[in-house]
């Protein structure tokens, strides 16, 4: 629908984006103190906003999942989201960014975070994502913004635009230059600015900030290019084109200046939105959905509640969606609607049917998960593919009362569909349950929503590492098994030779048995024995790997022997021979590669040596100016904390991936303090 001057009007969906700590909650807030949808902005150090309102996010204090909350603004509806800053959870914007209009990147005037807002405009960019950046507190600017954007600018593929120029009086930002409309205004605490006469002792920035504005977007538009050469003023409707269209083409990134916590340049980033910002018929087209498709939603989040029980963050991306809508995922299944809510925070309120463009809540919709695709009509393919998820960090959880172990499995059943990101294993091996995340940071607030949402006290610890054992030289040995206890007796009598066999070997078995010493039939016993054994571990207590075993000679009974008899002979030769075999203590050896800015680079190659890693290489990282790979062979039992250290060696950016490579000997010192960990003696 377009009204006066062709703007396209109908609800949005806009993403708050940005780096932990940028105020993004505090923005959303101030949004909504500006557009009426609250009396009273709160403040994060009173814990009353309306984003973060979560028991986890407010004893954490910080965003731990998305915030929803709807608002109008001169007669248009708008539903915007405050996604989480930190990397740790930063899975959760992945769902919602694929539904959005558009997003607000909030950044601030901080060295250290440029790494961080690399991150966040890396994936904006890579999604074809229109943004503007909102350059907050800037009541704390220090120096020229010009040389702020410089300082961004690394971050971002294609250029930073500004927007607004600041005006100061003796070191204090007083209010803002609009550089597009040529305007002064002046703030005043948490109200809209005021409109003044360009002040005498600005015009000369202005200018010069007017003019760099102009050569940037004129690099796309060859009229504008030859306006500027010939000193012709553009029209302001064409500057204005140029800006809107440069900036959703992702040519351009725009970048507004204020203060959330004061409500400075609120009302100006919210006309901005209203005049800028892409409709939800650009959006389907972006995300290749055809117009006339019917009735499709995508699933921005799903969520618990202790009153609704399941409820879907959905954006009604074409038709609309009613109450008692069966919708269908691009697999087949089905779910009915139960309730459709407006969302405010924490609160939800029954509304009527959501209409196209509409960000809302849906009750019930069982079947539905965290970024599905779902359709009243026929299946619509997934709009976003299943996102990439890698662990940094696991813990092994488990009830503190045997009674909770079906509560705790519903419990992580639950929050695993809130969090497809996270992963979670069942190890028969150690019978422990392991959840992995993205850190520390992550899988406690897990643990604080099992114990406090669902009511299931649980312990955590360190996973168990899967050590394995072989073998340095090779025995021959003897098992018998020989027992008389009225009627049939037992007997079995077996001659092994066990050797080791190079790494990743596996484990092997034959027989070179001559003259029926052992029957045909109890060979297979045999080794059913042997492997056995393997399984329940050798003389250190681990299982056993890259050893060979070859059945040599034997006897039997012709009465008393069997199956069992000749099982438990191999069992017992091994048992007496394995330890004649110089055993040895495995450990799992990972490869690992580590994604760090270039400038942290020397402080990975100092942590990763002092865990006992290898470093084996580094290069650029493909695609990422101003970052490395570093390539590395780790023990995977230094690198449950790993993810702690490399963030704070990274300002919270680092990350790593990881795969097992191969086993490797540990003895001495390292195999005495595995042995003591876990109880066992080493030879």
């Amino acid at each position: 629908m377009a009204n006066d001057n062709g703007r396209q009007a109908g609800p949005r969906c806009i993403a708050l984006v940005g780096p932990f700590a940028s105020g993004k909650t505090s923005l959303l807030e101030a949004i909504l103190m500006r557009t009426g949808a609250i009396t009273r902005q709160g403040h994060a150090r009173d814990g009353n906003m309306v984003g973060d309102a979560a028991p986890e996010a407010r004893s954490n204090g910080m965003s731990v999942e998305v915030n929803v909350a709807e608002t109008e603004f001169m007669g248009d509806r708008y539903s915007f989201i405050d996604c989480p800053g930190s990397v740790e959870f930063q899975y959760e914007s992945l769902a919602v960014l694929a539904g959005c209009d558009m997003a607000v990147v909030v950044a601030e005037a901080d060295p250290k975070k440029v790494a961080a807002l690399q991150l966040i405009l890396g994936d904006l960019e890579a999604r074809k994502l229109p943004h503007l950046i909102f350059l907050n507190k800037i009541d704390k600017l220090s120096g020229q913004v010009r040389d702020i954007l410089t300082m961004l600018q690394p971050a971002s593929r294609v250029p930073l635009v500004l927007r607004q120029l600041p005006m100061t009086k003796a070191g204090v930002v007083t209010g803002c230059i609009d550089l597009a409309l040529e305007r002064a205004h002046v703030y005043h605490e948490a109200k809209e600015s005021e409109i003044i006469a360009l002040p005498d002792g600005e015009k000369a920035d202005e200018v010069a900030a007017r003019t760099a504005m102009l050569e940037q977007i004129a690099d796309f538009d060859d009229v504008l290019m030859e306006q500027l050469l010939e000193d012709v003023q553009p029209e302001k409707d064409l500057i204005f084109k140029d800006l809107v269209e440069e900036m959703r083409a992702g040519k351009i990134c725009p970048v507004f200046i204020g203060s959330a916590e004061h409500g400075n340049g609120i009302t100006r980033l919210l006309k901005a939105i209203r005049h800028e910002a892409p409709t939800v018929k650009e959006t389907r087209a972006r995300l290749g959905l055809a117009d006339g498709t019917g009735n499709v939603v995508q699933i921005m989040k799903t969520m618990q509640t202790a009153r609704s029980g399941k409820m879907c963050v959905a954006r009604v991306l074409s038709g609309s969606v009613a109450d008692g809508a069966t919708l269908r995922s691009a697999d087949g299944r089905e779910s009915k609607v139960s309730g459709i809510f407006r969302v405010m925070g924490q609160e939800t309120q029954k509304r009527e049917a959501a209409q196209e463009g509409e960000t809302v809540a849906l009750g019930k919709v069982e079947a539905a998960r965290t970024g599905d695709t779902l359709s009243a009509g026929r299946m619509v393919p997934d709009l976003m593919p299943p996102p990439e998820s890698l662990p940094m960090m696991a813990i092994a959880v488990s009830p503190k009362e045997r009674k909770d172990d079906v509560r705790l499995s519903t419990a992580l059943q639950r929050i695993l569909e809130e969090d497809p990101s996270l992963h979670l294993t069942h190890v028969p091996e150690t019978g422990e349950t392991v959840l992995e995340g993205h850190g520390e940071m992550h899988l406690r607030v897990v643990v604080e929503r099992i114990t406090g949402r669902y009511g299931v006290p649980v312990t955590t610890s360190v996973p168990r590492i899967a050590y394995r054992e072989t073998i340095r030289k090779s025995a021959n040995v003897r098992g018998r098994h020989k027992k008389q206890s009225g009627g049939h007796g037992q007997f079995g009598d077996v001659v092994l030779t066990i050797k080791p066999l190079p790494r990743g070997g596996g484990l092997g078995f034959d027989e070179k048995i001559t003259g029926g010493v052992v029957p045909r039939q109890y060979i297979s016993s045999v080794e059913a024995g042997v492997r056995e054994y393997f399984g329940m571990g050798g003389p250190l207590g681990f299982p056993v790997v890259d050893v060979a075993v070859t059945l040599t000679d034997g006897s039997y009974h012709t009465v008393d022997s069997s199956d069992m008899a000749f099982r438990q002979a191999a069992q017992i030769g091994m048992r007496e021979g394995m330890p004649q075999c110089e055993p040895v203590l495995l450990e799992p050896v990972m490869e690992v590669t580590v994604h760090c800015p270039s400038e942290a680079t020397a402080r990975i190659n100092a942590i990763l040596p002092r865990r006992r890693g290898q470093i084996v290489g580094s290069d650029t990282r493909e695609g990422w100016d101003g970052w490395d790979d570093i390539h590395a062979y780790v023990p995977a039992s230094e690198m449950q904390d790993l993810i702690i250290e490399l963030r704070s060696a990274t300002a919270g950016v680092g990350s790593f991936e990881q795969e097992f490579d191969h086993l490797a000997e540990i003895g001495g010192r390292l195999a005495e303090e595995v042995a003591s960990k876990y109880g066992r003696q080493v030879a």
